[in-house]
């Protein structure tokens, strides 16, 4: 099988849009900006999805689903919230289409909506009108609701999976009598995305706060945890929010409190989308294709056989088949690929291009020894195993490969991390070795703007538990409590 992918260090962007589309991930669609995700690339998102929303449950979340069309007025409300989406709206005006009488369907003028419709970019002021009628008492708190939707930012320059104008996403929103409440849960969601990130996607994140100007539009406070791609580019993989009582002050949303007062609620929202697709590929994967953490792989495990005849198959067969009901009831997913239409050089070319973190090839003289070829694909490595015990041997080989997977995206990210204390080191480091660059920064907006104007470089975070340094600003000199994260960022 030619694969054909452009090297990273050739071409990073070229590489990743490339491997998306022969690994059978996603292909953009007729649509301009939208995607359409296949099915194996839909697996991916569908084992994401599992074991997120069990996370979600276990922590007391219960799953609501609020409508896709938002009145445009409800925007409105919460002027900040308006002023972050403001750009990015798609919005209905009309419902209904007509025949002009020489075959072309038109707009029907006169179907013009009284009110203009927002086609979901996120749903807080939804919900929060929605949550108006729900509560009246603390007895009636906190409300906790998740919400598994498509949302529409209408981007004009996207990549697949990355940056899409429709995309897949769960979005939390919760509802709390006390502020104390509300940070807590806030907190209690971040740690569950990093959980998520680093045990299943095998992915090293920085738990941390945004600045002001990075904050979530309507927020008191964002939370993120940030992961550093293989090119040096930081992606944030998801966002946790301290709304205060914003919205609820927006939509008029008050509550009973047990004193018998009369009080606004307290609310948070929190969402991880499609894009973490998008960070499983490029924290990970090689120039040969996906590398796959076996937690998330739709295929844990492949067994070709290679056969010279029915004979050969049919024993080679009985093996597998065995071999399988064992992987089975260790909850291990494996495919038997018998094809007769592929040769074997073909298949194996196949299952390395998708990621598949075990193959297991049977052939003629492993018949008689007894053994199978066992290779890996996170390290390339292949072994001869005996086929006593290969189930057991397997699921140890999957934890080994999940663990080795997570150990080099660490050892990358901190290769990759160093300090700047001059600005002229700081722009050099950019340039030559991107990564994340711990520096000071003197607090302000003004400076932060004009880091990002000067160098694409934005504070991806303030990390949570940060080292108190005394320390000044890289652009004013101004004085500085502790050092940041800056990086270039998709």
């Amino acid at each position: 099988m030619s694969k054909g992918l452009t090297s990273r260090s050739e071409d990073y962007s070229q590489w990743y849009n490339e491997l998306v589309t022969k690994a059978d991930l996603a292909e953009h669609s007729s649509v301009r900006g939208c995607m359409v995700i296949k099915p194996y690339g839909y697996s991916i998102w569908e084992k994401m999805q599992s074991v997120l929303d069990k996370m979600f449950k276990d922590t007391g979340h219960s799953n609501a689903y609020f409508p896709l069309f938002i009145p445009k007025s409800y925007f409105s409300k919460e002027a900040s919230h308006v002023d972050g989406f403001a750009t990015e709206c798609a919005v209905v005006t009309h419902y209904r289409l007509k025949n002009d009488g020489n075959g072309n369907i038109v707009v029907d003028e006169n179907a013009k909506l009284e009110e203009e419709l927002v086609v979901r970019p996120t749903s807080e002021t939804i919900i929060w009108n929605t949550y108006k009628g729900w509560i009246q008492s603390y007895r009636d708190l906190p409300i906790l609701v998740n919400q598994w939707a498509n949302v529409v930012r209408w981007e004009m320059r996207t990549r697949l999976f990355l940056r899409t104008a429709e995309f897949l996403w769960q979005e939390g929103h919760t509802a709390h009598a006390t502020a104390e409440e509300a940070v807590e849960e806030t907190e209690r969601m971040l740690e569950v995305y990093a959980d998520f990130a680093e045990n299943w996607m095998a992915l090293p994140v920085v738990r941390g706060k945004k600045t002001p100007n990075e904050r979530f539009a309507g927020a008191l406070d964002t939370y993120c945890i940030e992961a550093l791609m293989q090119d040096g580019k930081a992606l944030q993989a998801g966002t946790s929010h301290f709304l205060g009582q914003n919205f609820a002050k927006a939509f008029d949303v008050k509550f009973t409190n047990k004193e018998g007062k009369q009080d606004y609620v307290w609310a948070t929202s929190w969402g991880v989308s499609t894009r973490l697709i998008g960070a499983l590929i490029m924290a990970h994967s090689d120039d040969q294709g996906l590398v796959l953490p076996p937690q998330l792989a739709p295929i844990q495990v492949v067994i070709v056989p290679i056969y010279k005849n029915e004979e050969e198959l049919s024993a080679i067969s009985a093996i597998a088949d065995d071999l399988i009901a064992k992987l089975k009831k260790l909850n291990i997913s494996v495919k038997y690929d018998d094809r007769d239409t592929q040769r074997p050089g073909f298949k194996f070319a196949e299952y390395e291009l998708k990621g598949v973190p075990v193959r297991v090839a049977i052939g003629g003289r492993d018949l008689e020894n007894g053994t199978v070829e066992i290779a890996r694909r996170d390290t390339g490595e292949k072994q001869t195993s005996t086929q006593a015990g290969l189930d057991a041997y397997i699921e140890q080989l999957l934890n080994d490969i999940q663990n080795n997977i997570y150990q080099k995206a660490l050892n990358f990210r901190t290769e990759n991390t160093r300090k700047a204390d001059i600005y002229e080191d700081f722009k050099r480091l950019l340039d030559e070795n991107p990564g994340f660059i711990a520096a000071h920064w003197d607090g302000t907006p003004e400076t932060e703007q004009k880091i990002k104007e000067d160098t694409k470089a934005t504070i991806r975070c303030i990390p949570l538990n940060n080292q108190k340094e005394e320390g000044k600003c890289i652009l004013t000199g101004k004085p500085s409590t502790q050092r940041v994260l800056f990086a270039r960022a998709y």
